[in-house]
């Protein structure tokens, strides 16, 4: 048996020597991050006793291999880190991320002369934020070259929503308006008739106004009560039928009479009855021969009545004029039911230009200005450029319309009820340029 390896005599007296070793293996859990603890240095006695050079040998090589593994930063009661293996202090950055407070909300009770300064600062720091918005010498100069030149920027006109009003209201159908009026304007052509009175050898333009001054008496009877959409459409089906079929003269006035039955049906909750047409007529026609050529029209035109007229366009660019009064309507109402009679204005100029043009007139008569604003421009689709002809031949019209012998729109917008519009001066400006 081989003998045990004698270990060497410990020292004795009231101080033992720490077993490093053993305390690193049983050390607790650390209460601060880091590999950081506290060390209470114990006041012992010094130890009087020599210690064997092969012990102490031993202590030095465990105690080197355990600060290699694991170096022990010790902080000593007056916060001042101390290296264990050299006992230097920890530098100000290590000393810094130890001793590093709490973020604190403090709340500061400044005095009067506390908020002076800070007034003070404020406008400093806005005089030089006013500083840097000084333009340089080139803008400055860019803009007097401008100036000079004349081509400075006018404020625009800022485009109105007029269908902002109307969101809440179903029948508006405002998410549709502008692709219903794109849809107009793209179909407005093929409706649109073309000069017929070459292939009409028993009529001519005179008597289609004398019709269409009859119809429009008809319509503007107290007793039926009809809406305006019906007239616009009577005419358009009048138009329409002549420029496809001869129609002889004793049968025009039953092409009128027919074409308001069919306008009625279309646009009213209530028609007119075929006996107060025969009546109207002094009888010239039964009730038979208006029911025959009812059916004629609607064969001829294919039973397409969904056409866009130019009452349709005046009610978008009514609206369009921004805030229009009673006079403003009667005034565009009477110009167009004046292009309307007037065989021209048919021909030459789509239903849309008609009603931007009759909206352009009233304005200059009624000297509101703008007389095209933006607004207009934008839902109308025309400059002012592009419906200066067609505004200065309705102008005419107005300026004629007192001496005509067809009396009958000039007589229905004289009277009180339609704010006697047909008795306003025509503008002077656009009768120059039509002269």
């Amino acid at each position: 048996m081989e003998a045990r390896a004698a270990l060497p005599p410990q020292p004795r007296g009231e101080g033992k020597v720490k077993n490093e070793q053993g305390q690193r293996r049983s050390r607790q859990v650390l209460g601060d991050i880091g590999n950081v603890e506290v060390v209470r240095i114990a006041e012992a006695k010094q130890i009087t006793r020599p210690i064997t050079r092969s012990y102490h040998a031993q202590l030095l090589a465990a105690q080197a291999e355990a600060e290699k593994k694991n170096p022990v930063v010790a902080v000593v009661d007056d916060k001042v880190a101390v290296n264990r293996k050299c006992g230097a202090k920890v530098s100000k950055a290590q000393k810094k991320a130890i001793d590093k407070p709490k973020p604190e909300t403090i709340v500061a009770i400044s005095s009067g002369e506390e908020e002076k300064a800070i007034a003070v600062s404020g406008r400093k720091s806005r005089e030089r934020s006013l500083r840097k918005e000084v333009k340089t010498l080139t803008a400055i100069l860019t803009a007097r070259s401008k100036a000079a030149c004349g081509v400075t920027a006018k404020p625009e006109d800022q485009i109105v929503n007029i269908d902002v009003g109307g969101v809440n209201d179903d029948l508006a159908v405002v998410e549709y308006v502008d692709d219903i009026y794109k849809f107009y304007k793209l179909t407005e052509d093929e409706s649109r008739v073309h000069d017929y009175f070459n292939t009409q050898p028993d009529i001519n333009v005179k008597m289609r106004s004398i019709l269409i001054d009859w119809l429009i008496d008809v319509h503007r009877h107290r007793r039926f009560e009809l809406m305006p959409e019906t007239l616009y459409l009577t005419i358009n089906i009048v138009d329409r039928y002549l420029s496809m079929k001869i129609v002889s003269r004793r049968e025009l006035q039953l092409v009128g009479m027919s074409s308001m039955l069919l306008a009625c049906k279309y646009e009213e909750s209530y028609c007119l009855q075929v006996h107060d047409l025969v009546c109207i007529s002094d009888y010239a026609y039964t009730d038979t021969q208006i029911l025959v050529m009812e059916k004629a029209i609607l064969e001829k035109l294919e039973w397409y009545l969904t056409v866009p007229t130019p009452y349709v366009f005046l009610v978008r660019y009514i609206k369009a004029s921004v805030a229009p009064d009673l006079e403003m309507e009667n005034m565009v109402f009477f110009l167009a039911e004046l292009g309307l009679m007037h065989y021209p204005t048919t021909i030459l100029y789509c239903p849309s230009m008609i009603a931007a043009a009759a909206v352009f007139a009233a304005r200059c008569t009624l000297n509101k200005t703008p007389f095209w604003s933006e607004t207009l421009k934008h839902y109308s689709g025309y400059s002012e450029e592009q419906i200066m002809d067609c505004a200065k031949l309705l102008v005419g019209f107005h300026s004629a319309a007192a001496e005509s012998k067809l009396k009958v729109v000039y007589g229905k917008y004289s009277s009180s009820d339609r704010g006697a519009v047909a008795l306003f001066t025509p503008p002077k400006s656009l009768l120059a340029r039509s002269t």
